[in-house]
């Protein structure tokens, strides 16, 4: 069996690109900045979110229904990290508590055209905290 190239994991630069534009993503999360966080999502048809009730797929579904969610009341996180691989895609993962419960979200960020954008992303919850 061949070796297989490895992608270069966590190059600096990138690491802080991506740290800075999950932080401001998550500040309008909080700030409830519906037209900027459709701006930070992938616009296009392979962008998906699966959240507490939803599974949307593309970047007009997302936004047709940041447009009708309601208001988000959440705790700041209690924990994000950033994976980069290589220099044009990365994942984030991260913890928040939830009334009763621990949040956690995933995103797949990508280089695109427009900047970082978050690809794909998911939001749960697990019972106790």
């Amino acid at each position: 069996m061949a070796d297989r190239a490895v992608p270069a994991v966590n190059l600096p630069e990138v690491l802080d690109e991506v740290t800075e534009c999950f932080l401001a993503y998550d500040q309008a999360l909080l700030a409830g900045d519906v037209p900027a966080l459709n701006r930070w999502f992938f616009d296009g048809p392979e962008a998906t979110r699966f959240g507490l009730g939803q599974e949307l797929y593309g970047s007009a579904e997302i936004a047709g229904w940041r447009r009708s969610a309601p208001a988000l009341v959440r705790a700041p996180l209690r924990r994000y990290d950033v994976v980069t691989l290589a220099s044009d895609v990365a994942v984030v993962t991260a913890e928040f508590d939830d009334t009763g419960a621990v949040g956690r979200q995933s995103q797949t960020w990508v280089r695109s055209d427009a900047g970082w954008r978050v690809l794909s992303g998911h939001v749960s919850l697990r019972a106790g905290a």
